[in-house]
């Protein structure tokens, strides 16, 4: 059997497809005996090929590979320790570790969230921004559970789109499947906290959710950039009523009147940057959070108070629940 396993483990890395498949079908098949001779690949720098068809393997043997993952963890060999852990996080998620490993997580988290500066925050992407002293609120109107502190790059990769993190499916109690998402609340810029949390955004609608946000906290905006399909979508909402939105491909493109900055900006800059400015208003989404709360990018450590939060949107889904390994 060993040979078995080793042949199939070597041919994961053919240069033949439809090999390579059928390894990985055979490896799968095998079960939980075939961890120990995978994760040598996934911590040696074989070929890209051979790690994707490895990991591939592991994916789909899941929760059936966690207990000897458990075992490499707990007793070695050393080397293969720390793919073990990633492994582990992988497959069940915080809930897969011992009592030690997530201590050892907690206390790293504890350690670089007092190192965090500057924070970045990507300048391409889809973000709330509500004001920081209505915290409460804004967890509140959101419905929102399992705060956990975080670091904005352990935030944002776990609310990242088309990640394996930012949502997950459950069973309720009457057999329906329900959507989880998790969500990424910023620390405080300024006057002003961000939250991030792709899938969720999409799945509802920004600008509801403006709307929905601003009836609890006063007033709330949506900033969405889209370079690839040159569309850029802000608005603000105040007391729970849109006041003002522009949307690239929208229909209609604006609602409601020109902000004060947009005149201002209109008047200075319309000679300048005719591509971010209409005759109706200021189009750029960038430009516009820049006037009305924060310009992303490169945080000012100066401006940066507090640290960021994870949360759930299901109190039966903390964020333990959730696979994957996190950057930290």
């Amino acid at each position: 059997m060993p040979d078995t396993v080793e042949s199939l483990v070597h041919a994961l890395g053919d240069r033949d497809r439809g090999r390579r498949a059928a390894a990985e079908d055979g490896l799968v098949a095998l079960g939980a005996e075939v961890v120990d001779h995978l994760l040598p690949i996934l911590s040696s720098g074989r070929p890209r090929r051979h790690a994707l068809r490895a990991e591939s393997v592991f994916r789909r043997l899941g929760e059936d590979a966690v207990p000897r993952l458990r075992e490499i963890r707990s007793h070695g060999p050393g080397h293969l320790r720390r793919v073990a852990l990633r492994l582990i996080a992988d497959l069940s998620g915080e809930q897969g570790l011992d009592l030690a490993d997530r201590r050892a997580v907690e206390r790293l988290i504890r350690v670089k969230l007092r190192s965090e500066r500057p924070v970045m925050l990507p300048p391409e992407s889809r973000w709330l921004a509500t004001p920081a002293d209505r915290f409460d609120a804004l967890v509140a109107a959101l419905g929102l559970h399992d705060l956990r502190a975080a670091t904005t790059v352990m935030g944002l990769a776990a609310t990242e789109a088309g990640s394996a993190h930012d949502s997950m499916q459950i069973k309720t109690p009457n057999g329906d499947k329900e959507t989880v998402y998790r969500v990424f609340i910023t620390p405080q810029f300024g006057a002003w906290r961000l939250l991030y949390g792709n899938a969720f955004l999409d799945a509802f609608g920004g600008e509801y959710l403006t709307e929905k946000v601003s009836g609890q906290c006063g007033e709330a905006h949506f900033y969405r950039i889209d370079t690839y399909h040159d569309a850029h979508v802000w608005c603000v909402a105040r007391n729970g009523h849109m006041v003002r939105r522009h949307a690239s491909w929208g229909d209609p493109e604006w609602v409601g009147d020109p902000l004060p900055f947009e005149v201002d900006y209109l008047e200075d800059r319309m000679w300048i940057e005719p591509s971010l400015i209409s005759p109706q208003g200021v189009t750029d989404a960038n430009v516009a959070a820049r006037y009305l709360s924060v310009d992303v990018g490169y945080m000012p450590e100066s401006e940066t108070h507090g640290h960021g939060w994870l949360a759930t949107t299901h109190p039966g889904s903390p964020n333990s629940h959730f696979r994957g390994a996190l950057p930290i």
